[in-house]
């Protein structure tokens, strides 16, 4: 799910590699890191990542990085005298991880981000300018590397503030606890409404939902599906999944829920009667990323029992009906909203060889 090219990362080490930033014998933090060129080879003794979206936190391990453990989000910080920051496009959540990093640099110490201009880079840049008074930057690869030193120009409430800003929190009138930066985290995504009107209440069984967000399919399910005995929540971003955590064991269900902090598109560990998902069609870039979700109606294809039944929402320009017509014995639209469509999609009970392919 990683993109081959990642210039935010590229540009974000070039003021270490041109020494306009010496790097501290100390190693560094590196916020909502990302594995990549400047990332190889061990050239940053000492570097210390943070990610919680499970499929780059894997590559940054498998890129031999040590990696803070993530499945719930928000892993305690270690201080360093220097802290890298990959700030994310959401503007509260973005200005929270500013402030995170100015609470975990060290007194003198740097903190240095990077952003790709249509990605709000001058947003980003005034923002460290405002909470730090100081700034110094460079522009390449059509990216804004910026940094400023937390020394006495820091505004220190303002930190405390802006630290905050995207910390759980009650909405839809206190029905779920979310959090900014989630997906449609203040809301119920459309598509996802446009799916769980159609579930029908006969959904029985061991169930799962892929990419569960902060839970609101699942809960869906929990409330109106009396016949499920187990339900496995997948959600690969651990802020995400500590939500939907506290969101299902709230609803005090008798079907036995599991928490998978996992990458759908590796697979799946266990056998299914049914399978919902509103799957993601964008990585952490803004391009669009279809064999996401084709990834994600594979995953379900293999881990449905013969008669299983995906039920799938998707925005309707998606082309997902090859893989639904290779991997199910019958497929159906069974809803539309123009925007969105509504598959049903059952695992024929006899699989043939191209199923079992």
């Amino acid at each position: 799910m990683q993109s081959m090219s990642d210039p935010a990362l590229d540009a974000l080490f070039l003021p270490l590699e041109q020494r306009q930033i010496a790097w501290p014998d100390d190693g560094a933090l590196f916020l909502r890191a990302r594995a990549g060129v400047p990332t190889t080879g061990g050239r940053w003794p000492g570097l210390v990542c943070e990610q919680s979206f499970q499929p780059l936190h894997a590559a940054l391990q498998r890129s031999g990085l040590e990696v803070l453990p993530a499945e719930t989000g928000d892993p305690m910080l270690p201080r360093k005298p220097l802290v890298l920051v990959l700030p994310p496009r959401q503007r509260d959540e973005s200005r929270a991880v500013l402030a995170r990093a100015l609470q975990a640099v060290t007194p003198g110490g740097w903190v240095m981000a990077s952003v790709a201009n249509d990605e709000g880079a001058k947003s980003a840049q005034d923002d460290l300018a405002r909470i730090a008074g100081n700034i110094g930057a460079l522009s390449k690869h059509k990216c804004r590397v910026f940094w400023a030193q937390a020394g006495d120009t820091v505004d220190a409430a303002l930190v405390e503030s802006w630290s905050a800003l995207d910390r759980p929190r009650e909405v839809l009138g206190g029905r779920f606890l979310s959090r900014p930066g989630v997906f449609a985290w203040d809301r119920i995504d459309p598509a996802s409404a446009l799916l769980a009107a159609h579930l029908p209440a006969t959904l029985a069984g061991r169930g799962a939902d892929l990419g569960a967000g902060y839970g609101f399919l699942s809960s869906e399910l929990l409330q109106r599906c009396a016949g499920i005995t187990a339900l496995d929540v997948f959600e690969a971003e651990g802020r995400a999944l500590a939500l939907a955590r506290h969101n299902l064991d709230a609803l005090g269900a008798k079907a036995l829920i599991g928490y998978h902090w996992h990458d759908v598109t590796a697979g799946l560990p266990q056998r299914y009667d049914f399978i919902v998902s509103n799957p993601p069609f964008h990585a952490h870039g803004r391009e669009g990323r279809p064999d996401i979700g084709r990834a994600f109606i594979a995953a379900a294809a293999s881990a449905l029992n013969p008669g299983g039944a995906l039920w799938l929402v998707a925005n309707r320009h998606l082309p997902y009906e090859d893989v639904l017509d290779a991997r199910f014995g019958e497929v159906r639209e069974v809803a539309s909203s123009g925007a969105f469509k509504v598959i049903h999609a059952v695992r024929a009970r006899a699989a043939s060889a191209r199923q079992r392919a």
